[in-house]
């Protein structure tokens, strides 16, 4: 039985849901359609306050979409250390960072061509 496919605003709001379970912060949406030479479309973009609520966000992003679209990242990486965990869902990849972290890279200013839009939780 061949997977459903899942549309990339599903995914997104369902991974913005995940964030948003376990009270991620400063959650933004980077559309990166428009800018040549990209590896995805989106980059969702969050902090937690420690490694345990980063490991947290990152667990609830995975379970929730594992249950809502029965998909899985292609790859995870940072979780030993949970200071910056990278999720890459093809098309949308998921930076869930402590605060000084996110500080310190700055990615937004990174793709600052990229159509950005500010997640407000519900």
């Amino acid at each position: 039985m061949a997977k459903k496919q899942v549309s990339t605003d599903d995914l997104i709001a369902v991974i913005i849901q995940g964030i948003e379970d376990v009270k991620g912060e400063d959650i933004q949406l980077l559309d990166l359609r428009e800018i040549e030479n990209t590896v995805c479309d989106y980059f969702i973009i969050c902090s937690g306050n420690s490694n345990t609520q980063v490991n947290a966000i990152a667990g609830s992003i995975q379970k929730v979409v594992s249950k809502q679209t029965k998909d899985k990242p292609w790859h995870v990486e940072g979780q030993a250390n949970s200071e910056w965990v990278l999720m890459d869902y093809v098309n949308v990849v998921v930076h869930v960072f402590q605060k000084h972290i996110r500080d310190f890279y700055d990615i937004e200013s990174l793709w600052g061509d990229a159509k950005i839009t500010e997640i407000k939780s519900a």
